[in-house]
């Protein structure tokens, strides 16, 4: 069973120095802010668990992905002098993932291929 969704996730995870966390929830603020301005974001939102931040979204396919980290990319500079970047993820069918993995060589990225499922 194959899936026609081209949704696209990407789910980094953040470990934030202690003394920076307020500093960090603000640039959370921001980047909520500025990713609301974007079409192609199906959703987007924080979660933390102590000082581990996790950003939960989701893209209707690779270029509102890659539209994402072109418009939020100096703010991720700021968050990412606070904090370290532990885990990074992304999610899609294989045709978008194709789309994905030469921009973003340079990133430390553990792609998953969807194989199965539905989107409503």
């Amino acid at each position: 069973m194959a899936t026609q969704d081209t949704c696209c996730t990407i789910v980094p995870y953040f470990e934030v120095q202690e003394d920076q966390m307020a500093a960090f929830r603000s640039l959370c603020e921001q980047f909520v802010e500025k990713t609301k301005t974007e079409s192609g974001c199906l959703y987007y939102g924080f979660s933390f668990d102590g000082n581990e931040a996790h950003c939960r979204e989701g893209y209707e396919n690779a270029d509102a992905l890659l539209d994402h980290l072109s418009n939020i990319g100096d703010i991720l500079e700021q968050a990412l002098q606070i904090s370290e970047l532990t885990g990074l993820e992304v999610h899609g069918p294989e045709a978008e993932l194709a789309k994905l993995k030469e921009p973003l060589a340079d990133m430390p990225i553990h792609y998953f291929t969807l194989e199965y499922g539905f989107r409503r």
